[in-house]
């Protein structure tokens, strides 16, 4: 699977401005209060004037991505005042430490905060702030049509969280339903998403009848037979979040 990335990203409010008057600029949404301006090819043309205009008022990061079957590099630079202020870095290996990947780096630089040692990957600032939500300019391009009739990033923001709230409450109610009628388990819903660290929805739904087999199968499960083995199913389901990926297309400021 590929992954490609030529892109701005800056404070979305910020961006988005910018953007309104620039035929063809469109500024997608990210978490943290971050947009992402992708690059076409029009805008590549013109880069370096862009990237002083847009770090006029606030700091932005060049980022690039571009990667095949897990095999790619990065490549990121960040703009303060009208000025290259650090990189351009590139990196094709990954073996070290996450924060010292380009992109990661960047984004650490505009202030992009880390979900805190706690939680998976959370150096990773590429998956905490959504860049894996899209996987070229169209993804991108299709995630700021969908944002373009917000008013600002909190419009959109409480938007998306009513939405996710109503997805995830339906998605419940149907796991509900989807379960093996009459077979009991040693956890309940709210249980296991503690256990697991997961949201109620669907998964949940999921491990409720990974449960329920598991009586069919093996018998009566204690709770702790039953927490080992949903322990166990999760890593098999892979359900800790995923990792990032790298870039070339116009790096030319």
């Amino acid at each position: 699977m590929s992954y490609r990335l030529d892109a701005v990203v800056g404070e979305f409010d910020r961006l988005r401005s910018w953007a309104e008057g620039v035929p063809g600029a469109v500024v997608a949404p990210l978490r943290q209060r971050m947009g992402l301006l992708p690059l076409s090819t029009a805008l590549c043309g013109d880069l370096p004037r862009i990237l002083r205009d847009l770090s006029q008022s606030g700091p932005v990061a060049h980022v690039k991505a571009d990667f095949w079957g897990g095999d790619g590099d990065q490549v990121a630079a960040l703009w303060r005042a009208g000025v290259r202020e650090w990189g351009p870095v590139h990196a094709s290996e990954f073996s070290g430490p996450r924060e010292d990947w380009p992109i990661n780096a960047a984004l650490a630089r505009l202030g992009v905060a880390s979900a805190g040692p706690g939680a998976p990957d959370h150096r990773d600032l590429f998956v905490e702030v959504g860049l894996g939500q899209g996987r070229d300019e169209e993804d991108w391009r299709r995630a700021a049509l969908e944002a373009g009739d917000a008013a600002d990033y909190d419009e959109w923001h409480a938007r998306e969280q009513g939405r996710r709230e109503s997805e995830e409450h339906a998605a419940a109610e149907r796991a509900v339903f989807e379960r093996l009628p009459g077979v009991p388990v040693p956890l309940n819903g709210k249980e296991i998403t503690t256990l697991l660290g997961i949201p109620q929805g669907r998964t949940i739904g999921a491990a409720i009848r990974h449960l329920q087999q598991l009586h069919i199968d093996r018998g009566p499960q204690s709770r702790e037979e039953a927490e080992t083995a949903l322990r166990a199913w999760a890593a098999e389901q892979g359900l800790a979040p995923a990792a990032a990926g790298r870039a070339d297309t116009c790096f030319g400021e």
